[in-house]
């Protein structure tokens, strides 16, 4: 895996990253703050993809923007297509994990060319506080949501562990079934655990920051879309509601929704589906290596 240092639009400097693969280019909208080995079977898989992603804005190994402000999706948005241009990524299939849903389908709405098609994983178009802690009524979930944000510059490791591995209740009501869910991240142990200690290495009055920003962020209607997408949800993900994730793939013709009985976690738990999901899509998107 080769690394290197880039500028985005607005002169931020970014560590990004490739897998030197040599197949299908695929830009890798991770999870807000989430490690590159969150995703071993694609990344690997080196004859068939040609990867690339980056750290997000002061996160990892990328600077903070000079005006702190510049923390939207919208930004975001502007690093993943400066990713692209770094790799000469003409055009890619996009992977989108939590916070990275958001940004996949705003580079798709307003630079389509660049984007052959898109796995959703694990978030929704916008509008993603409204999305969050969905066993309680709607109308509450975005007050919750920007106090959550706030409370991660407090009790960081901590809160975003809890809040993204426990299960949710897809129909309003605590499930114990769910419970069952966190057993299958013992099948990738090793990895969860760099993660997760990748996770407790964060500034987290900064990550509160970032994380607000993205609920900020408003909802996309996908009419527009006309390039092959999948939706992949966590049955018990207390953060993307799956129902809400199955509305927006609504709104997609001829997408194709899949739901696990998983967490926010989903490509930790499943990331054999993840592979298979993406190679999938890529075939009916057509894009091929180089």
């Amino acid at each position: 895996m080769t690394r290197r240092t880039i500028a985005s639009r607005d002169g931020t400097r970014l560590s990004t990253w490739t897998n030197d693969g040599s197949g299908v280019p695929v830009i890798l909208s991770n999870g807000l703050g989430t490690p590159v080995e969150a995703w071993p079977e694609i990344i690997h898989d080196k004859d068939r993809y040609r990867v690339a992603s980056w750290d997000h804005r002061g996160l990892g190994g990328s600077e903070r923007p000079a005006d702190e402000s510049h923390v939207g999706v919208a930004d975001h948005s502007d690093d993943l297509i400066a990713v692209m241009d770094a790799y000469d990524m003409k055009r890619a299939v996009v992977i989108g994990w939590s916070l990275g849903v958001n940004v996949a389908f705003e580079v798709a709405q307003r630079d389509p060319d660049r984007v052959a098609g898109v796995l959703a994983v694990a978030g929704v178009p916008g509008g993603s506080f409204s999305a969050l802690f969905h066993p309680l009524p709607r109308a509450l979930r975005p007050r919750a949501g920007r106090a959550g944000a706030h409370l991660l510059r407090y009790v960081g490791p901590v809160l975003s562990t809890l809040s993204n591995g426990m299960p949710g209740s897809p129909g309003g009501r605590f499930d114990p079934h769910g419970l069952e869910t966190l057993g299958l991240d013992a099948m990738h142990l090793g990895t969860l655990l760099h993660v997760l200690r990748t996770f407790a290495k964060h500034d987290w009055e900064w990550y509160s920051v970032l994380a607000k920003a993205t609920g900020e962020h408003g909802p996309i209607d996908l009419a527009f879309v006309d390039v092959p997408v999948t939706f992949v949800a966590g049955r018990w993900d207390s953060i993307s509601s799956a129902k809400d994730m199955r509305v927006a793939s609504g709104q997609v013709a001829d997408s194709r929704f899949v739901e696990l009985p998983g967490t926010h976690y989903v490509p930790l738990q499943f990331p054999t589906v993840m592979s298979s999901e993406l190679r999938l899509l890529v075939e009916r998107c057509g894009l091929r290596p180089g």
